[in-house]
């Protein structure tokens, strides 16, 4: 139960937030968003910095966030269940963090109070991306990069 002064993350399990708390664990970092190649063989996922067409590379929202399904069926909805299955979201991802029994960094607005510090510890895509409109699948591949699935060196020391 939550006591007033315990952050809700701590005290309550994905399954257990209402539709709100859920949203806010979102820390708008947008790597989520971006297209991610899976080896047929092996399973293995390789990131790209191609960001889904939704993406809006300043903000690290999507722009049309209620329709995204309709609009790009292959994106996942994050539920307390894909949560758990999925293997690649980034390692600062405050859905993984919650799930895995960890807090939530420094820059995560809900604990800064500022949605802009997720861009300032550099987590976030801002300024990091090529758009997927236009562009054809085979060419994703000359895009891959290794940043989106891992913590950007420092940002997990507190800056501010």
């Amino acid at each position: 139960m939550e006591d007033g002064n315990t952050p809700f993350w701590k005290t309550k399990t994905l399954d257990e937030m209402t539709p709100a708390e859920w949203e806010s664990l979102c820390d708008g970092c947008g790597r989520c968003c971006l297209n991610k190649l899976e080896d047929a063989d092996t399973g293995a996922i390789a990131w790209t910095s191609v960001a889904c067409r939704l993406l809006d590379g300043e903000a690290c929202r999507c722009r049309d966030y209620p329709n995204r399904q309709r609009t790009v069926p292959d994106c996942i909805p994050l539920n307390p269940d894909t949560v758990r299955e999925l293997t690649w979201l980034p390692p600062n991802c405050g859905y993984r963090l919650v799930a895995e029994g960890r807090d939530l960094y420094w820059w995560h607005h809900l604990v800064s109070g500022d949605r802009d510090t997720v861009h300032e510890a550099g987590v976030s895509v801002r300024g990091r991306t090529v758009s997927e409109e236009g562009m054809d699948l085979d060419d994703f591949e000359r895009h891959l990069a290794n940043w989106p699935g891992r913590m950007p060196k420092g940002a997990a020391r507190r800056k501010r």
